[in-house]
């Protein structure tokens, strides 16, 4: 029991800061998800039932059960759908999360990331590259192909490749190299997706692959600049879960979407999902695509932001500025030290050159938010609101402001104030 809501935050706090995550493995997600069985599939976002998920969502559910081969057909696969003989539950409820859909399912294979200091794992997806993926609702026949080759060659390569390293790779090291390098770990992941590479490549070629798979593996991992993405999602909630421990204070531990609610979860107050509509994503879009073919908030990458990074530490990232529409390197400087009035402090783990070496931000405090009216800023990619067209464009989205009010509310009940 601690003596006051500050205090609370301070072993939250301190819980991130001591984080160790390793990146230790990378497996069939029904083997360390224990829920993900037959025609079970995890969504991003609070709970959502099919019918209320965005086109993209649909998409990647259908996807999914090609995958798996639950059903022969785009049609047969909707009707269980739209029968209800399909089991939803969000990644963030099985220690998981999942980019953009975050759709999951049992063959899936996942990366395991392991918080040493406090024992608990975290999962996510891998990054499908760019062009038609699930991700984004694409679920033609090139989208299975991928997925069956990411299954069959690329997570057995480098779940061979950790078993040799000296018990995984840490993350922390790549993260802060890749910070000063110009990623901010949720539009721009370039700098990090490289120093991984260079990691892991020698224990890639001790493991002795054939030369077609070291060649297939070594191609893909050079050309999906995002990899690490998912790799620091997962990371992010290994960390954020840690921090969930503590069962007292006022800071947000996920923040996530599905593209029809926005959700928060706060330390201080389990499993509770504090909810809002989703706002949509502005930008710049790709060339033929306009505001107009924008889907809705999704995806469980917000993640980083509440760890701190992505659009918290816009400042660390100006090269992706203009990417995401968020102007030049004042408007970088001036998002960052926005967010950090929301937040109880920096984290000293992770300098950032470009902000004359301030940590990234620590720590977003309900309280702040609703006091201040400033909502955390999130870096995104934006999906085209049909199914299968793909990433549209990038941008950056707010979090709802009715989510903190809500929290902050409940918060005050708990404490006997109303």
């Amino acid at each position: 029991m601690y003596k006051s809501i500050d205090e609370a935050n301070e072993a939250v706090t301190a819980k991130i800061v001591k984080s160790q995550p390793f990146l230790v493995d990378v497996v069939p997600g029904k083997t360390v998800i224990p829920e993900l069985k037959e025609h079970v599939l995890l969504h991003a976002g609070p709970p959502i039932a099919f019918q209320d998920m965005t086109g993209p969502m649909q998409g990647s559910c259908i996807g999914a059960i090609l995958l798996e081969k639950w059903a022969p057909d785009e049609e047969a696969a909707r009707k269980m759908l739209e029968e209800g003989r399909i089991t939803f539950i969000p990644c963030h409820s099985v220690n998981a999360v999942g980019p953009m859909g975050g759709i999951t399912s049992m063959n899936m294979p996942v990366l395991v990331v392991e918080n040493r200091e406090h024992g608990n794992r975290a999962y996510c997806i891998m990054n499908e590259g760019i062009g038609e993926v699930l991700r984004f609702g694409a679920y033609g026949l090139e989208v299975i192909k991928r997925l069956e080759w990411m299954g069959n060659v690329l997570a057995p390569v480098l779940s061979k490749a950790l078993k040799l390293t000296d018990g995984g790779l840490n993350l922390n090291v790549i993260a802060a190299r890749a910070l000063t390098m110009g990623d901010e770990f949720h539009q721009r992941n370039i700098a990090a997706s490289a120093v991984f590479m260079k990691e892991i490549m020698p224990y890639i070629v001790k493991s002795k692959p054939s030369q077609e798979d070291l060649e297939s593996v070594t191609k893909f991992l050079a050309d999906t600049d995002q990899f690490f993405l998912n790799i620091a999602m997962a990371m992010c909630k290994s960390v954020m879960d840690a921090a969930r421990s503590i069962t007292e204070g006022t800071i947000v531990t996920a923040m996530t979407r599905n593209g029809k609610d926005f959700g928060i979860r706060v330390s201080g107050l389990g499993d509770e999902w504090f909810t809002a509509p989703v706002n949509t994503p502005q930008g710049l879009f790709f060339t033929g695509y306009s505001q107009d073919d924008a889907n809705p908030d999704m995806g469980d990458s917000a993640i980083t932001e509440t760890y701190g990074v992505g659009g918290m530490a816009m400042i660390a990232a100006p090269g992706v500025t203009r990417f995401v529409g968020a102007g030049g390197f004042n408007d970088a400087l001036s998002t960052s030290n926005e967010m950090l009035e929301i937040c109880i402090g920096q984290n000293p783990n992770f300098p950032i050159p470009t902000w004359d070496f301030e940590g990234i931000c620590l720590g977003i405090d309900i309280r702040k938010v609703v006091e201040t009216g400033i909502t955390p800023v999130i870096n995104t990619g934006i999906a085209h609101k049909q199914a299968g067209v793909g990433q549209v464009g990038a941008g950056t989205v707010r979090a709802p402001l009715e989510c903190f009010v809500k929290a902050v509310e409940a918060m005050a009940k708990k404490k006997g104030i109303i």
